[in-house]
């Protein structure tokens, strides 16, 4: 561990002392990709975005709980069933709800 420690202080030391130093208008003004600036970075963004971003995680979160299930379903038996159903049951309930907000709307 002191080993790497060293190695890491001593090669950020030595690019600090020895690599170039040049300075121009160039490399000091942002990078963004390549791309040129154009407009203020603070203008808003359509809540919709943001829900379908939710949305994806949700259903992501999903998968993860279906993962072990699916593995163990065998050896979980029927209360492992129960579980999923009441899992699944609060899940599409929620998606309903979501639906009669109307958040899956993009017309607007």
């Amino acid at each position: 561990m002191l080993a790497a420690l060293g190695f890491v202080a001593i090669t950020m030391v030595a690019t600090h002392f020895l690599g170039p130093k040049r300075k121009t208008s160039d490399k000091l003004i942002n990078f963004e990709s390549g791309i040129e600036q154009k407009g203020n970075a603070r203008q808003p963004v359509a809540i919709k975005y943001f829900l379908t971003a939710i949305l994806f995680v949700l259903f992501d979160v999903e998968v993860i709980f279906f993962y072990p299930y699916a593995v163990n379903f065998r050896g979980l038996g029927w209360d492992g069933f129960m579980a999923m159903l009441m899992f699944v049951g609060f899940f599409v309930g929620g998606f309903i709800y979501i639906w009669k907000k109307g958040a899956l709307m993009w017309e607007d």
